[in-house]
C-alpha cells in the first residue's frame, strides 16, 4: 500500500484511465502523484471531500440561472469588489430569481458586503431582502492567493443556498489547502489538481459554475472531480 489511501488512490486511477496516462505515487510529501501523459509528466495533488459535507438541506440539484442580467449582475460585483476583498478570503453570494432591478441590486449587494468586510474579525455571514430577492453572503477565509474574490450564484426560490454557500466554501478551502504544498523545485511540469467526491453528482453544475468564476493562476492548470463510479469531470482548465 502506497502512501495514498484508497479513496485518493481509486480518484488518480480513474484520471488516468480518462486520459490514457501512466501514473505513479510521489515521495510522500508532494505531489501526490504523478501523471504522464504522451510523455509529459504532471504533478497531481488529491484532496477527498467526504460524504455528506453540505450538511442539513434540500440534496436535490440546485437550479441555477445563467442569463444575461445574471452574467451583468455577477461580472459587476466581482469587478467592483476585486480591490475590496483581502488576499486568502473570498466571498459567497447567492440571489433568489429573477433579478428585476438588476443595477440596483449589485449596487446595493456591494454596499452590503463591503459592511460584511469592515467587520470579518468574526466570521461573517448574512441572510437579508434586495430589491425583492433573497440573498445570502458568505465570507470565507484559507482561500489561495490568484482565484476571484467573489463566486455568485443566482438560483430559483425553490433551491437551498445552504448548500451551494456550503459546497463553494469546502471547494475554495480544499484548493487552498492543495495550492499550499508545492512539488519539489526540481519540478517544472504543470499542476494538476484531483478532487474526489462520491456525493458530488446532483451538484456538479454548481461546482462546474465555481470552477468557471475561479480565475485561475492559481498553480493548477486544470481541477477535476472524480464522482462516484470513477466518472470525470472537468471544473476548471
Amino acid at each position: 500500500m502506497s502512501a495514498l489511501r484508497k479513496r485518493e488512490q481509486a480518484a488518480v486511477a480513474a484520471v488516468a484511465s480518462h486520459f490514457s496516462a501512466t501514473w505513479e505515487t510521489g515521495d510522500g510529501n508532494a505531489p501526490d502523484a504523478y501523471l504522464t501523459i504522451a510523455g509529459t509528466r504532471i504533478a497531481v495533488e488529491v484532496a477527498v471531500i467526504e460524504p455528506g459535507f453540505a450538511g442539513p438541506g434540500d440534496p436535490t440539484k440546485p437550479r441555477l440561472r445563467f442569463d444575461r442580467v445574471v452574467l451583468r449582475t455577477i461580472g459587476r460585483l466581482q469587478a467592483g469588489l476585486s480591490q475590496a476583498v483581502p488576499e486568502g478570503e473570498a466571498v459567497i453570494v447567492t440571489i433568489t430569481a429573477p433579478i428585476r432591478l438588476a443595477a440596483r441590486t449589485a449596487a446595493a449587494l456591494e454596499d452590503r458586503i463591503r459592511s460584511c468586510l469592515a467587520r470579518r474579525s468574526a466570521p461573517v455571514e448574512v441572510d437579508d431582502m434586495v430589491h425583492g430577492n433573497q440573498v445570502r453572503i458568505r465570507l470565507v477565509k484559507g482561500v489561495p492567493a490568484g482565484l476571484s474574490k467573489l463566486i455568485g450564484f443566482v438560483h430559483n426560490p425553490g433551491s437551498d443556498p445552504a448548500v451551494l454557500l456550503e459546497l463553494t466554501q469546502s471547494l475554495l478551502q480544499h484548493i487552498g489547502a492543495a495550492a499550499a504544498r508545492r512539488p519539489p523545485a526540481t519540478f517544472a511540469g504543470d499542476r494538476w489538481l484531483v478532487v474526489a467526491h462520491d456525493d458530488g453528482l446532483p451538484h456538479i453544475e454548481a461546482y462546474r459554475h465555481v470552477g468557471s468564476q475561479l480565475a485561475i493562476s492559481t498553480r493548477f492548470e486544470k481541477i477535476l472531480m472524480v464522482l462516484a463510479g470513477g466518472r470525470v469531470e472537468t471544473l476548471a482548465g
